[in-house]
């Protein structure tokens, strides 16, 4: 079957597909949407249960507790959520690199049956309160395989999609695996509400069927792309981009921000304020859910007003939070501190959707100059999309860094001073620095002719 185009539809679900351009408007049309969208949503579902996955230990570390005989400490438990986040961020770069080498529904299906192995530790580690700390911290730590999910996910999904909807489209994507470390914590309010602090074992047997459905759905849903040669090529012109190291920076401060804290969330909730593990889990629910789903509008914004204004907006108004938060921790006032948070998951929310955005439309601004210059313009947008993906998946496992640092830092405060504050301190004055470099580099005027790309994230023309 051929499209007026010149192009041959995906005959089923699993063809590999040689020939793919969104951009090409009747192809888009008449075939690509519907496979773009069906391979979307098989990705959402696989990058949602491996978040769950990944951020399970935020949910268990509130049911270590000594009356189940637990003698883990404060320091401890951030200790193991900065050891499960730094795996995952690792794993993010060869995830990123497996894509072209498998395909995108075969290279899905591998990482999604992966999710058992650390499904399984948790069951039974949970239940074994005497396992020694340092056993305990290792097999948890497979727990990170979860988060290399996300990277392979959005560089697969951002060669599906047009310049036009990869906004919304990667932040659809994202989002809905972001909401994975809302969705586990609300698996383990449920369990502590219906079975008491007693049955943590319960969160990760309620995710093993999930996984295997999981991988049913992409096995039968999505498509493998035929990536042209020169990948390895496309990832080192990735990292020696300049953009690359800022896009990173930034993304350090709105996702590293986003999972450092949905991790933490309920454990400073019990360590700060001495909530009970029920109330720190219903509490603690709520800020993941909600910058999960502005995710994809913070996508939709910059599609509309520009990826740069959008990212200076959120990083502005992250730092008078976090000012906020050490006011509210000084003062012991709870209820401060919970809206503030929730203001701040907003915030990173958007701001990962606003600076994903960025991400590609740099490229893309890149390839229509090399156009002008002469350049065919298939070669150049096919090189703009190769070079845009691998920058996804990488900018992806350098900005989760952002939440090991997030929660090394929560540690080293709470066990200097017993408090966050200062942590807070820190936090606040890097997003004004990521503010400043935001406006740098992608808003002043004039701007340097080597890294300035006007008005980035905008929609394309």
């Amino acid at each position: 079957m051929t499209s007026e185009t010149g192009r041959r539809a995906p005959r089923a679900v699993g063809d590999r597909i040689s020939h793919w351009d969104p951009e090409d408007r009747r192809f888009w049309e008449e075939t690509g949407r519907h496979v773009a969208r069906r391979n979307l949503w098989a990705s959402i579902a696989s990058e949602h249960i491996g978040f769950s996955v990944w951020s399970i230990w935020s949910v268990l570390v509130l049911f270590m507790i000594p009356e189940h005989g637990f003698s883990t400490t404060p320091e401890q438990k951030f200790l193991l959520l900065s050891v499960v986040t730094l795996v995952g961020a690792v794993l993010r770069v060869p995830y990123t690199l497996a894509v072209p080498v498998f395909g995108g529904r075969t290279w899905t299906v591998i990482a999604t049956l992966a999710l058992i192995v650390p499904t399984v530790a948790a069951f039974f580690l949970v239940r074994n309160p005497d396992t020694p700390f340092w056993l305990l911290l290792v097999l948890a730590a497979t727990a990170g395989v979860g988060g290399g999910n996300f990277s392979s996910s959005m560089a697969n999904i951002n060669s599906y999609f047009p310049e036009r909807e990869k906004g919304w489209a990667l932040g659809l994507n994202a989002g809905g695996g972001n909401i994975g470390v809302a969705t586990v914590q609300l698996v383990g309010l449920t369990v502590i509400a219906l079975f008491t602090t007693s049955a943590g074992h319960l969160v990760p047997l309620f995710y093993m069927p999930l996984i295997l459905l999981s991988v049913w759905w992409a096995h039968r849903s999505m498509n493998n792309l035929v990536h042209p040669r020169g990948e390895t090529d496309a990832h080192l012109s990735a990292v020696r981009d300049p953009h690359f190291w800022i896009m990173s920076l930034l993304y350090v401060g709105t996702f590293g921000s986003f999972i450092g804290t949905g991790f933490a969330f309920g454990l400073l909730l019990q360590a700060q304020f001495g909530l009970e593990p029920v109330h720190a889990a219903g509490i603690a629910v709520l800020g993941p859910v909600v910058g999960s789903l502005v995710r994809p509008v913070g996508g939709r914004l910059a599609d509309s007003l520009g990826g740069a204004r959008v990212t200076l907006w959120v990083f502005t108004a992250m730092a008078a939070c976090a000012a906020v938060l050490v006011l509210a921790v000084q003062t012991g006032r709870a209820p401060l501190f919970i809206g503030t948070f929730a203001v701040m998951f907003t915030l990173t929310g958007l701001g990962n959707g606003s600076t994903y955005k960025m991400i590609p439309s740099i490229h893309a601004a890149r390839a229509e100059d090399a156009v002008a210059a002469g350049e065919p313009r298939d070669r150049a947008l096919a090189r703009a999309k190769r070079v845009a993906s691998s920058m996804l998946g990488l900018i992806g496992a350098v900005g989760a860094l952002g939440g090991v640092g997030i929660n090394v830092g929560f540690r080293e405060s709470f066990a200097a001073t017993g408090s966050t504050a200062p942590a807070f301190l820190a936090f606040g004055a890097f997003y004004l620095l990521c503010a400043l470099v935001t406006w740098a580099v992608y808003m002043r005027r004039p701007a340097r002719p080597a890294l300035a790309v006007e008005n980035v994230g905008a929609t394309a023309r």
